[in-house]
């Protein structure tokens, strides 16, 4: 697949459905993505930026983020997308953000949590607290992750939204704690907020297929104790997470936000061994419990997702093999102790 293709190939995978295109056009007012210059955040907005364009209406996003990234302030500029540079743990940059209706909260802290807990507890439980009340008379997405959940048998499908949740070391405790303190003020102050519990996202510069791949394609030992993982298209999870914006209730609405299979990291190298012509080299064996989530409540909501495993895994395979641009943020998909 030549650079022309893959850049034709990405642009159909990543451009807005129509469900996207009809639930955009429900939401009031404008849309405020906070925490945008992560892994998911630039998509994120420069696909809310294209559905609004395609339907013609009048509806500004706005991002905000540190933008240590200057590029990506640039590019999500050139998009049409107001930008906005701020710590939001500062309180006269906050007062620079304005009040928005709809507001997708990506900030958070999880990688360095280990030996930087203070760090970790402050943006993960303190800043919602500010970003709640300041933001108490908007629809809020509040992005949480699968990690509050315990390992589970994985004969048992996942974790559903009504299990009760015990998150592991303290990044998941503090993200458990994140999701407490928007739950209080939905109910204190009538906010609609959605929690929504992420587990993994992938695209071809980043996430869990990746890393296997790489695995395989680097003929580097790949560890199976972790023996089972969910996984989901990035596009489908921005796609999910702009949409649900029309589901925020009082109180909090939990929604478990990730693909349909329990899939086999054994399996997934294997297939990509078939791509690469390698074999995979394995350590370790399949423990009975796995970091794994149930997310039917969202396919009752949004329907199943548009970029199936097998899609993700060919378009990243070729990706692997052509050196295409990554991003050095593993997933620690492996661990099983909490320590991130």
């Amino acid at each position: 697949m030549g650079t022309f293709e893959k850049e034709i190939v990405l642009k159909n995978y990543l451009k807005p459905s129509q469900a996207l295109l009809d639930d955009i056009s429900k939401i009031e007012g404008d849309i405020l993505i906070l925490g945008a210059g992560g892994k998911m955040g630039p998509a994120m907005a420069i696909l809310a930026k294209d559905a609004i364009n395609a339907i013609g209406i009048n509806k500004e996003i706005i991002a905000v983020s540190r933008f240590s990234d200057a590029d990506a302030r640039e590019k999500l500029s050139s998009y049409g997308i107001t930008t906005i540079r701020a710590d939001l743990l500062n309180d006269n940059d906050l007062d620079k953000i304005p009040d928005v209706p709809n507001v997708i909260y990506l900030a958070g802290h999880k990688f360095g949590t280990t030996g930087n807990e203070t760090y970790t507890w402050a943006m993960n439980t303190f800043l919602p607290g500010i970003i709640a009340e300041k933001f108490n008379k908007s629809n809020i997405v509040v992005f949480s992750t699968g990690n509050v959940y315990p390992l589970s048998p994985v004969v048992n499908g996942g974790m559903t939204e009504d299990m009760p949740a015990s998150p592991i070391g303290e990044y998941a405790q503090s993200c458990l704690g994140r999701e407490r303190i928007f739950q209080y003020f939905s109910t204190k102050n009538n906010t609609p907020v959605l929690l929504y519990r992420l587990n993994y996202a992938n695209d071809v510069t980043y996430g869990v297929l990746l890393e296997i791949a790489k695995s395989v394609h680097e003929e580097r030992e790949i560890d199976l104790t972790m023996g089972n993982v969910n996984v989901i298209w990035q596009g489908d999870a921005n796609e999910i997470a702009i949409r649900a914006l029309l589901h925020c209730t009082v109180p909090a609405k939990i929604l478990n936000v990730t693909g349909p299979e329990i899939i086999s990291v054994k399996w997934i190298a294997e297939e990509f061994g078939k791509q690469f012509g390698k074999t995979p080299v394995f350590s370790g064996k399949e423990k009975q419990e796995a970091l794994l989530s149930n997310a039917s409540e969202c396919f009752k909501l949004f329907g199943y997702p548009h970029i199936n495993l097998k899609q993700m895994m060919e378009l990243i395979g070729h990706w692997v093999m052509e050196k295409g641009k990554m991003i050095n943020k593993p997933t620690h998909f492996q661990e099983r102790k909490g320590a991130y």
